[in-house]
C-alpha cells in the first residue's frame, strides 16, 4: 500500500492531490522542473510498467512513493504506459518559476487514453484510432458513434445487436464508452477484446447528449447531416463529445462533419465473415491477411482509407464502375500511374496535420511537411486536369489549391526548422522586422558595442576609451584619469563610479543597447512563439480544405494501389451487373498464391452460380484438399470486385451482392461453454436468419 497518510502535507503534494482528485482513474504525470513525477499508487504502477526506479519523497514528515523520468523522455515512456492499458493525465507547469512564487501554477493539459491521442508515438500511421460510444435505447435500437480525433472522422449509426457487432468488428475501436448500468448489455456484444470504460448514467441522458451535439455543430436540426431519425445514435455521438471535453480535449474545431453509416450503401459483412475471411487480421500469428496483399498505398491517408474500403465494399454499380475505370486508366497509362504514385509518396499525413493545427500542436517540421504536401497536391491537380479520364478530371476540380496558405508558410518558416519551437530560429529571416532586429542584436552584440566604442572615441578624442560590463549597473564607458579633466566628457554621459585611476560613465544610447541585448533572447523567443501562434490561427481556416484534399489524395492512393497489384499479380477487370450470377474463370486465392514458393503455381478453379440452373455448389474432399480455399477465394473475389479492385482470375462476370456470410474452419469458444459444433450451429442460425 502507498504511504500517503500524513498529518502534514507539503504545498507541492497538496497541489498534486488536488489535481489528482479531478482525474482519479488516470495515471498522473506531474511536471516538477525538468521531470514528470508520479506519486503513491501511481508511482508503483509507473515503476512496474516502465521498469524505472521506485524511490520516495518527504511529504511533511513522512515519505511518499515517487517514480519519475525526464520531461524530454515523454515520447519514449508515454506510449509504453498507454499500451500497458493506462489512462494518462499530463499535468504541466502553466507559468515560469520565480523567486516571488513558492509554487507554480499547474494544470492538466492533456489526457491520453487508448482511444484518444494526438501523439505520433502512440498512433499507428496506417491505422485509425477510433473511440466508440454505445447507447442502449431499446433491445433492437442501439446507438453507436465512432470518432478518430487524430483524423477528424466522425460516424454514427443505430440498429440491432447484430449491426453493432458488425460495426465494432469493422471499425475495431481502441476504446468503448458506455453507461455504467448497461454492464450486462455491453458484455452481450462482441466487446471481449475491446478496452471498455464506463461513464455515469446522466451523461447518456437524451436531452443532455443531443444538446451537446447540437452545440458542437451549431445546428438546431440534424436534417442536413441525414441523421435526424437516429436518436439513439445522436445520444452516442453527443456522449463522445462530452467525454472528450471531460478529458481536456476541448479544441475540436477540426471535427466539422458527422457521417451516417447506411447499411444499404455497403456490402454486408458480419463480424464472423470479417474474421473468417481474414480481411484485416490473420487468425494465425504468422499468417497474412487480405489487406497485407492489397495495400501498396504510399500515404498514411491512403492506408487508412483502404482498410475501410476492404470491410465496407460498395453496392452501387456506378460507384464501383468509377473505381474500376480509374484503375483501368492507370494500367493503360503508365506515365500517369507512375506520376500519381511518385507524387503521393512525397506527401505527409494531411488529416493528422489538420487535427494538430486545431489543437495548436503542429510542430515546425510538420509545417514544412504540410507545405510540401500542399505543393505536391497542386502538382497532382494540374496533372490530372489534363487527363482523358473523366473521373480524374472531377478529382482534379475537387482539390483545393490553398495558395494563400502555401504563400504564407513559404514566407514564414525556415526550410529546415528544428522540431521544437523552443529552440528558436523557426521563423524565416525577413518575415518580421523586430524579430530580425533581436536576432541581429544577439548574434552581433560584441560588434555593436565595438561600433559604439569606435564612434565615441572619434567623437570625444578619448583614444583609450573602453566599454565594460558589471552586474551592478550593466554596460559602462571607462575613461582614465588622463582624460578626466580635459573637458572631453560629453554632457549627456552620467558618472556612475570613481576608481583609483579611472571613472565609469553610462549613456542613454548604451543603456538602450544594453536593455535590448539583455532582453533580446527572451523577447526573441516570446515574439517567435507569438508569430508561430498566428501561423497556426491562420492555418486553422484551411482545416476543411486540408481534410477535403486528404480524402481525394487517399482515394487516388487506393486506386494506385489497386493498379499496382493488378499489374504485379496479373489480375483481371471484373464485369459487374445486376444479374443473379457468379461466373469466374480460373479463380485464384489472392493471399495463398502470394505465399507459394517461387516457381510454384496456384491451381485455379472455375466457379459458376446463378439463380436458375445452379444455386448451390456442394464441395467434398479430404482434409487439406482446398475446400475452404475455394469458398474463401470466391467470397474474396466478389468482395474485391465490389471494392473497385481487379480480381485474381482470367475473367469474372459477377452480379452485385448485398451480403456475404461465411462459416469456415473449426473453432470453439470453451470459455463461454460453446463447443465447435455449438459455435457452428449458432453462426449457421445467424446466416439463415
Amino acid at each position: 500500500m502507498a504511504k500517503t497518510k500524513s498529518k502534514k502535507v507539503t504545498p507541492l503534494m497538496q497541489q498534486y492531490f488536488q489535481v489528482k482528485s479531478a482525474h482519479p482513474d488516470a495515471l498522473l504525470l506531474f511536471r516538477v522542473g525538468d521531470f514528470y513525477e508520479t506519486f503513491a499508487e501511481d508511482a508503483i504502477k509507473c515503476s512496474n510498467a516502465l521498469g524505472i526506479v521506485l524511490t520516495s519523497r518527504n511529504n511533511g514528515g513522512s515519505d511518499i512513493e515517487l517514480a519519475g523520468f525526464p520531461y524530454h523522455s515523454l515520447d519514449v515512456y508515454l506510449p509504453k504506459l498507454v499500451k500497458s492499458g493506462f489512462r494518462v493525465a499530463i499535468c504541466e507547469q502553466l507559468e515560469k518559476p520565480s523567486k516571488e512564487k513558492k509554487i507554480v501554477k499547474r494544470g492538466v493539459t492533456d489526457v491520453v487514453t487508448p482511444g484518444v491521442s494526438f501523439h505520433d508515438n502512440i498512433l499507428d500511421f496506417d491505422k485509425n484510432n477510433f473511440l466508440a460510444s454505445i447507447h442502449f435505447e431499446a433491445k433492437d435500437k442501439i446507438g453507436v458513434a465512432f470518432i478518430d480525433v487524430s483524423t477528424a472522422e466522425f460516424y454514427i449509426s443505430q440498429g440491432n445487436p447484430g449491426l453493432i457487432n458488425k460495426l465494432l468488428q469493422t471499425f475495431q475501436p481502441n476504446e468503448v464508452i458506455y453507461s455504467k448500468p448497461m454492464e450486462r448489455e455491453i458484455k452481450s456484444l462482441q466487446t471481449t477484446d475491446l478496452y471498455l470504460y464506463p461513464l455515469e448514467d446522466w451523461i447518456f441522458s437524451h436531452d443532455f447528449a443531443i444538446e451537446k451535439l447540437q452545440d458542437h455543430f451549431n445546428v438546431k436540426t440534424f436534417k442536413g447531416y441525414g441523421i435526424e431519425t437516429l436518436t439513439a445514435g445522436q445520444v452516442a455521438a453527443g456522449t463522445i463529445l462530452q467525454y472528450l471535453h471531460s478529458i481536456e480535449n476541448k479544441k475540436l474545431d477540426h471535427i466539422q462533419n458527422i457521417q451516417r453509416l447506411n447499411n444499404e450503401d455497403f456490402l454486408w459483412l458480419d463480424q464472423f465473415t470479417i474474421k473468417n475471411l481474414e480481411l484485416l487480421n490473420s487468425q494465425h500469428p504468422s499468417g497474412t491477411s487480405l489487406i497485407d496483399i492489397l495495400d501498396k498505398t504510399k500515404s498514411p491517408m491512403g492506408a487508412r482509407l483502404l482498410k475501410k474500403w476492404t470491410v465496407m465494399p460498395l453496392v452501387s454499380l456506378p460507384l464501383i464502375q468509377n473505381r474500376l475505370d480509374q484503375v483501368d486508366y492507370l494500367l493503360t497509362h503508365e506515365e500517369t500511374k507512375q506520376f500519381v504514385i511518385n507524387q503521393i509518396q512525397k506527401m505527409g499525413d494531411l488529416e493528422r496535420f489538420a487535427s494538430k493545427i486545431s489543437i495548436q500542436k503542429l510542430n515546425p517540421r510538420e509545417f514544412i511537411a504540410l507545405l510540401k504536401s500542399l505543393t505536391v497536391s497542386n502538382e497532382i491537380k494540374e496533372f490530372l486536369a489534363k487527363s482523358e479520364e473523366t473521373n480524374f478530371k472531377v478529382l482534379s476540380d475537387k482539390i483545393v489549391p490553398c495558395e494563400a496558405l502555401i504563400e504564407k508558410l513559404s514566407k514564414a518558416i525556415t526550410p529546415e526548422p528544428p522540431v521544437n519551437l523552443q529552440k528558436g530560429y523557426v521563423i524565416k529571416e525577413g518575415y518580421h522586422e523586430t524579430l530580425d532586429e533581436y536576432r541581429y542584436l544577439i548574434s552581433n552584440s560584441k560588434g555593436i558595442l565595438l561600433e559604439i566604442q569606435q564612434r565615441e572615441i572619434a567623437a570625444t578624442g578619448i583614444t583609450n576609451l573602453k566599454i565594460g560590463f558589471n552586474n551592478v549597473f550593466g554596460y559602462y564607458l571607462e575613461v582614465t584619469n588622463k582624460y578626466k579633466n580635459q573637458g572631453l566628457i560629453p554632457e549627456n554621459w552620467i558618472r556612475k563610479q570613481t576608481l583609483t585611476n579611472a571613472e565609469r560613465y553610462i549613456s542613454e544610447e548604451l543603456k538602450e543597447i544594453e536593455q535590448k541585448i539583455l532582453q533580446a533572447q527572451e523577447k526573441m523567443f516570446a515574439l517567435e512563439e507569438k508569430l508561430y501562434a498566428e501561423l497556426l490561427a491562420f492555418s486553422k481556416d484551411y482545416i476543411p480544405f486540408l481534410l477535403n484534399n486528404a480524402q481525394i489524395i487517399a482515394s487516388l492512393d487506393c486506386i494506385g494501389s489497386f493498379a499496382t497489384i493488378a499489374d504485379t499479380h496479373d489480375y483481371c477487370k471484373p464485369v459487374l451487373d445486376e444479374a443473379f450470377k457468379i461466373e469466374i474463370k480460373q479463380a485464384r486465392h489472392p493471399v495463398i498464391e502470394c505465399q507459394l514458393e517461387h516457381k510454384t503455381s496456384y491451381i485455379p478453379n472455375d466457379i459458376y452460380l446463378d439463380n436458375e440452373d445452379q444455386q448451390i455448389i456442394m464441395i467434398t474432399g479430404p482434409n487439406m484438399s482446398g475446400k475452404s480455399a475455394v469458398l474463401r477465394q470466391t467470397a474474396l473475389i466478389c468482395l474485391m470486385a465490389q471494392m473497385g479492385c481487379y480480381v485474381p482470375a482470367k475473367s469474372a462476370h459477377l452480379g452485385i451482392l448485398d451480403k456475404i456470410f461465411t462459416r469456415v474452419g473449426a473453432s470453439d469458444n470453451i470459455s463461454s461453454g460453446e463447443s465447435t459444433f455449438m459455435v457452428e450451429m449458432n453462426e449457421t442460425s445467424s446466416i439463415m436468419n
